[in-house]
């Protein structure tokens, strides 16, 4: 099964690199860009088959190491 997760600062946490791609597509020439925020995408092949328990490892795997909860949100899909 593939787990993507998708990692993100929560709102209200300063994102230096996200106004840095911000500023920059301005610097371009891309106008209307009002705010950038950037993450993390990670994408697991794990051996389960079963949904349930696939999802419950994988939120332990962000809750343990791959996000970190105090600032960041993560979202998790998964694919047969």
């Amino acid at each position: 099964m593939k787990a993507r997760i998708h990692v993100t600062l929560k709102n209200g946490v300063l994102d230096p690199q996200g106004k840095a791609i911000e500023h920059t597509l301005g610097s371009l020439g891309f106008d209307g860009v009002n705010e950038a925020r950037q993450g993390k995408f990670i994408e697991l092949d794990i051996q389960e088959t079963d949904e349930a328990k696939a999802r419950e490892t994988v939120t332990a795997m962000c809750e343990k190491l791959l996000a970190n909860t105090v600032i960041e949100n993560y979202s998790i899909d998964l694919e047969q």
